[in-house]
């Protein structure tokens, strides 16, 4: 997750401003002092405190595991309910099986553990969860009043999420199982403006004849550059760098 600035009066009021923003503890945030500011005198010439900050590394990993194991210890007890092979054979349309998956128990543990993770992050979500047959991929919308948080800087919120719910969602599972999570219809309107970014750098390249480099970028983005240039004559594309600062670089054609 990368830094975001944040601003005010003191240092200790930046620091619970980013707190609620990330919705979690002061503790798990850190951050670098861009400055300091001052209080001036009577107010006069004040500025403000300047903060980067972001949530630390790890945590919200560390959060799906605490809940992972927590739905663990929870479901041993229920454990019988899974003998009763004549009411899911009545059950077919809601428990469907594509190559040996369980679409309703799939749904039910992405449920579970998104249900425990917006809790444990204090964010009142709705989560509606469908099955793709055709491409073997959860589709997962999510909605609420405060999706801005949960997308964070770029959709690096959103993404960690969508990570966390596939490592979820195909654990001990033999066939891989795509999760998409969107929310506001976030991922088609960032689609479309790193393609329109595509096209405003490629026009930049065969201008300027200088080769430009794009903002790290996770992989699906970066195909989404590649893909809008690929039938450009003039420009190409390749990725340069090692994760996660990895980026693409449109040259012109030789």
């Amino acid at each position: 997750m990368e830094y975001v600035e944040f601003s005010g009066k003191s240092l200790e009021s930046v620091i619970s401003d980013a707190s609620k923003q990330f919705s979690v503890d002061a503790s798990e945030i850190e951050y670098e002092i861009v400055d300091m500011g001052k209080s001036g005198i009577l107010g006069f010439n004040a500025k403000p405190t300047i903060i980067k900050a972001r949530v630390k590394e790890g945590y919200l990993e560390k959060k799906a595991k605490d809940i992972e194991e927590t739905s663990v210890k929870e479901e041993k007890p229920a454990e019988a309910k899974k003998e009763e092979p004549a009411a899911k054979e009545e059950k077919s349309p809601a428990v469907a099986s594509v190559v040996n998956v369980n679409v309703e128990e799939i749904r039910e543990n992405a449920n579970k553990f998104l249900s425990d993770l917006f809790k444990a992050m204090d964010l009142e979500v709705k989560s509606e969860i469908s099955y793709d047959f055709t491409d073997n991929a959860l589709n997962i919308e999510l909605s609420g009043p405060e999706m801005g948080i949960l997308i964070g800087k770029r959709g690096q919120t959103l993404d960690s999420v969508q990570y966390l719910t596939s490592l979820i969602v195909n654990k001990g599972t033999a066939e891989y199982i795509r999760v998409k999570v969107d929310t506001e219809d976030y991922r088609d309107r960032r689609k479309k403006t790193l393609e329109n970014l595509a096209k405003n750098l490629a026009f930049k390249v065969k201008r300027t004849k200088r080769p430009v480099s794009l903002e790290p970028m996770n992989p699906y983005e970066r195909r989404i550059i590649h893909s809008a240039l690929q039938g450009d004559r003039y420009v190409v594309t390749h990725s340069e760098g090692d994760e996660p600062f990895r980026r693409v670089v449109i040259t012109l054609k030789k």
